[in-house]
């Protein structure tokens, strides 16, 4: 038997889908730095410390920090968003 080869054919992204994403990535990048400038994620000296410590460290913040944005964070990837889609209507 002869068999057909199939094309896997991808859908673009919509453009508003992906204005959102990148909002919610941004917000998710400022919650990090946030969360970093409080001092989380630093090695604690009673745990041993180390490169490892503060390279999970770093991993774990920025996982927290995608959670919250997911969530709906503090709003600042709403505000992103309006303000890409304004732009967008302007051009």
């Amino acid at each position: 038997m002869n068999s057909i080869p199939t094309v896997s054919v991808t859908r673009p992204v919509p453009r508003e889908a992906a204005m959102r994403q990148a909002a919610q990535e941004l917000e998710s990048t400022f919650l990090a730095e946030m969360l970093k400038s409080t001092g989380m994620g630093k090695s604690r000296d009673f745990l041993g410390g180390g490169a490892g410590e503060d390279q999970f460290g770093s991993m774990l913040i920025r996982a927290q920090a995608d959670q919250m944005a997911k969530t709906g964070g503090i709003g600042l990837a709403e505000a992103f968003f309006q303000a890409l889609r304004a732009a967008e209507n302007d051009q």
